[in-house]
């Protein structure tokens, strides 16, 4: 479980400023850890990316062969002051992510290091806008989403877990969390069974899909309505990337404050460290390398679906 650092982060988020500095210092006591902070300022506001670089036993950052995976907390911000006061719902996908990280820090410290590196990014603004959407309100941005993707995809990563929260529309309709089909350069692919298997295991329940169209996995400002920014980051990247859908079963408002659930979060945060564990011993696929080559040579490209223009 990871309740406990679910807590911890809880507690330094859930305040107005810049909590930045104080999740670095936290990890900066692990020693085996890198992690850097970047605070941006763009038109629209100002925020604090975060890094969190955990090695492995047989990962790239020691020289081995062990595939690197990446978990991204996608979000608005984690607070929309001074309109709301609170975190809001939005915040959860920084909060799973984070959290996770601390636990996969501790483990590491005390021996349970696991094969492959892992790459953790997120940024963390409490005073981002709020924007328009229908059903509900969205949480906007104090930054734009290519900013988003420079500073939260990492070319080391070779597969990605998008970690967002995904309340505020009425296709997904659970409490708990579901994940997407697998996109990467463009397409759409069949959801993992890896991935299924996992998130059956970790939940003890049947798994949760959600449906992703050809609009969800093109850029934010090309004018077409998306189901979120979810799968943004499969836009920066040949990599494979999965969204991970912290979901309800009424639509709410991302802005909304009260709404986050703590066994859900650590639902999401134990599904990600066992993703991690298997991916980093290469026996979790996000998808069917072959096939990926057979549809290739049969229908052709579609990088242009990751391009704005």
């Amino acid at each position: 479980m990871i309740v406990s650092e679910i807590l911890t982060i809880y507690d330094l988020l859930d305040r107005p400023g810049k909590p930045g500095g104080l999740i670095f210092k936290l990890f900066k006591k692990y020693a085996k850890t890198k992690i850097s902070l970047k605070r941006v300022r763009e038109k629209t506001g100002e925020t604090e990316f975060l890094k969190i670089i955990i090695p492995g036993k047989k990962g790239k950052q020691k020289g081995g062969r062990a595939p690197t995976l990446g978990i991204i907390g996608r979000l608005g911000g984690v607070g929309a002051r001074p309109e709301i006061v609170g975190f809001v719902s939005d915040g959860d996908g920084a909060l799973a992510v984070l959290s996770t990280a601390l636990r996969l820090v501790k483990m590491a410290k005390q021996g349970d290091q696991l094969m492959g590196d892992i790459i953790l990014t997120t940024h963390v603004c409490t005073n981002a806008p709020t924007t328009s959407h229908n059903p509900v309100p969205f949480m906007g941005s104090p930054v734009d989403l290519a900013t988003m993707n420079k500073y939260e995809v990492d070319e080391k990563m070779e597969a990605i877990l998008s970690v967002d929260t995904s309340r505020g529309n009425k296709i997904i309709n659970h409490n708990g969390f579901a994940i997407s089909p697998t996109i990467k350069e463009g397409y759409i692919l069949r959801i993992s069974d890896d991935l299924l298997s996992i998130m059956e295991q970790t939940t003890g329940k049947l798994s949760v899909t959600f449906p992703i169209t050809t609009q969800d996995i093109t850029p934010y400002g090309n004018g077409i309505y998306h189901f979120n920014s979810i799968l943004q980051p499969a836009t920066a990247t040949k990599t494979p990337v999965v969204g991970v859908a912290i979901t309800s079963e009424v639509p709410v408002a991302g802005c909304a404050t009260g709404i986050t659930n703590i066994n859900q979060i650590d639902s999401v945060g134990r599904f990600l460290i066992e993703v991690a564990q298997r991916f980093g011993k290469s026996q979790c696929q996000f998808y069917d390398k072959t096939e990926f080559q057979i549809i290739i040579k049969k229908y052709g490209c579609l990088r242009k679906l990751q391009e704005l223009r």
